[in-house]
């Protein structure tokens, strides 16, 4: 249990500090977004660009972490589909937020910075194997989802995908991937001057991560039907960890390293990128909301069971 604390207090020991921070008004509004474009446009590309070039070779197929994950990400969705209609009795388009909010978690903010700290460098593969995908996968998916729902006759498939690969290629985290991959590609590998330059920002990343998502918790009020927002909350940080842990440990019976980022990374509270969509469609957005606040608290308790569980 002691492991389990040290790991667990200082990630999130920072998050708490800038939480502080943005309250008491000692960070200013405008040094905070400052601060989350520094992780989103610099520092975390940096870190996944470095991973991706130095990243080791997989030593076991990615199949069974890629379904271990998304598998994961994929019983969540079913399961908010059915809770939407059943329980929740919300129209069939506000399913696509609440999947969304349940299967999209914080993971750059806080699935990295957390995985890093408790596996080191062995994580680095299973890392870029699911951020790499994650976001288009998800983002792809809560569009059709949403879209289908409404029953639009005009949707068009390929004004969805243009939207979607426009979309990703202005996101940083996805282009750091991008070129770390290319780059790889080359064999050339990394002058030790630019090398020692994009170690540092790399290890700026997590601390600043972790403050930032600290700061960025201010920007969302717990309201929204209290329902809604415990589903999503369940989903998030109950349901994708366990399912998670289920596929990789019993399933494929994944290397405990490979394991326990697979169940890390489900086990992230809803994020930011959840709230953008339901703020984007108009849907459940209050609810969403509230989730990232209430499940990013709830995490405290739920990372630290997981922990337990992985040893």
């Amino acid at each position: 249990m002691s492991e389990v604390i040290t790991i667990v207090a200082p990630v999130f020991g920072l998050i708490a500090l800038g939480y502080v921070l943005a309250v008491t008004g000692l960070l200013s509004e405008a040094a905070a977004k400052g601060l989350t474009d520094f992780v989103f446009i610099v520092a975390v590309p940096a870190l996944l660009f470095r991973m991706m070039v130095t990243v080791e070779a997989p030593e076991v197929s990615p199949f069974g972490i890629w379904v271990s994950y998304f598998g994961a990400s994929a019983v969540v969705w079913v399961v908010a589909m059915a809770l939407t209609a059943y329980v929740l009795r919300r129209p069939a388009r506000d399913g696509a937020s609440i999947a969304m909010g349940g299967a999209f978690g914080n993971i750059v903010m806080l699935g990295i910075p957390l995985a890093l700290d408790r596996f080191g460098d062995a994580a680095a593969t299973p890392i870029a194997l699911i951020v790499s995908i994650s976001s288009p996968l998800l983002w792809f998916a809560a569009t059709l989802h949403i879209e289908m729902a409404a029953q639009r006759r005009e949707t068009s498939w390929m004004r969805m995908l243009r939207e979607l690969v426009a979309s990703l290629l202005r996101n940083p985290i996805i282009l750091g991937v991008l070129a770390g991959t290319a780059w790889r590609l080359t064999g050339l590998g990394i002058h030790p001057v630019p090398d020692k330059m994009i170690t540092l920002l790399s290890q700026a990343a997590v601390p600043t991560a972790l403050v930032a998502l600290g700061l960025s918790l201010t920007a969302f009020e717990v309201r929204g039907q209290v329902a809604t927002t415990a589903v999503i909350c369940f989903l998030s940080v109950v349901l994708m960890p366990a399912v998670a842990w289920l596929l990789a440990a019993k399933v494929f019976a994944l290397p405990p390293v490979w394991t326990g980022v697979a169940v890390l990374l489900a086990a992230c509270p809803t994020g930011a990128n959840a709230f953008l969509f339901a703020s984007r469609y108009n849907a459940v957005t209050g609810s969403v909301s509230g989730a990232v606040a209430i499940a990013t608290a709830l995490s405290v308790v739920t990372i630290s069971l997981m922990l337990l569980v992985l040893g």
